[in-house]
């Protein structure tokens, strides 16, 4: 085994002990986290995190004319195949006038790049930074898609704040990403990428959103008026020389509060080669408050 992947190992054990420790000794902090995933350079896969938690469970610090709010997240991906460890540690920031409310949104956004995988599990950690021993981890099975090859392909839809100036940048574009279980109900955007539809191609896209499936109690006035909303485009492909077409969109509608699956689906007009993916997300209502805070690398740390 190489130095480099024992020290990786030894890195990860570290951030799971530090965070069971944190736990063991005072109390968890549940926190929103989603993942997406796109065509990274040479083969690989970008795989980005985005995290959220509200400032009511966190530890808050009074100075003069301000109080601070501090948390580290850590993105850990583990592939039990080649026992290899890519991960990254990074703190969070933010100094506002006066405490915050309860149910505010703070969140942030990490990223890494890893080879493709069908055994990789992922790991996302937060710990409170104020206070010692309050800290949350999550783990699952999380298989790293391969975006690879000459087909009609779509990356993993991401969701964001709309008329954002920081957040997660990709080429020309940024975005306020948010965990899809916190969404407010007015405008937001829509980013994916399109791969492998040649420069000057006609293409069409179409866009759903549909309620999620209701239980069987709920009224059928209710379901009725849950019809799905629909946004369809067409153009010509400017990809890039990489073979990628990164689209933004903006939808403008007010969902009621409950589960949504969004769905894009883009068609080749020339061959009729069809490419469709879809993302759920939850809208929590309008009022809410939300902070997009920028992540800071720990010097030392993985990336």
């Amino acid at each position: 085994m190489s130095g480099i992947r024992i020290t990786l190992l030894i890195l990860l054990a570290a951030l799971t002990a530090g965070h069971a420790a944190a736990v063991g000794s005072a109390r968890p902090l549940p926190f929103f986290y989603d993942l997406y995933t796109f065509r990274g350079a040479d083969g690989s896969t970008a795989i980005v995190s985005a995290f959220a938690v509200e400032a009511g469970r966190l530890e808050m610090e009074a100075a003069d004319t301000s109080v601070q709010y501090r948390f580290s997240v850590s993105f850990v991906l583990a592939d039990t195949a080649l026992h290899s460890v890519i991960g990254t540690h990074d703190t969070v920031f933010v100094e506002v006038p006066r405490r915050m409310p309860e149910d505010h949104l703070l969140y942030t956004h990490v990223q890494v790049q890893a080879r493709p995988s069908a055994s990789t599990r992922q790991r996302v950690i937060m710990n409170d930074a104020t206070r010692p021993g309050i800290g949350q981890l999550y783990t699952a099975f999380f298989p790293i898609p391969d975006y690879s090859g000459s087909e009609l392909m779509l990356s993993d839809i991401a969701l964001g704040q709309p008329d954002t100036h920081s957040g997660w940048t990709r080429g020309g574009v940024t975005l306020a990403l948010l965990p899809t279980s916190q969404f407010p109900s007015s405008a937001f955007d829509v980013y994916y990428e399109i791969y492998n539809l040649a420069a000057g191609t006609p293409y069409s896209t179409e866009i759903t959103i549909d309620h999620a499936r209701d239980g069987d109690d709920d009224a059928a006035a209710d379901r009725a008026e849950r019809r799905p909303v629909s946004l369809r485009f067409s153009g010509v492909s400017g990809a890039a020389a990489d073979a990628s077409l990164p689209e933004l969109r903006r939808v403008e509608t007010s969902l009621s509060k409950g589960s949504y699956r969004l769905a894009v689906t883009i068609t080749n007009l020339k061959t009729g080669a069809l490419a469709s993916r879809s993302r759920d997300f939850e809208v929590r209502g309008a009022g809410r408050g939300m902070t997009m805070v920028a992540a800071t690398p720990v010097r030392g740390g993985p990336r």
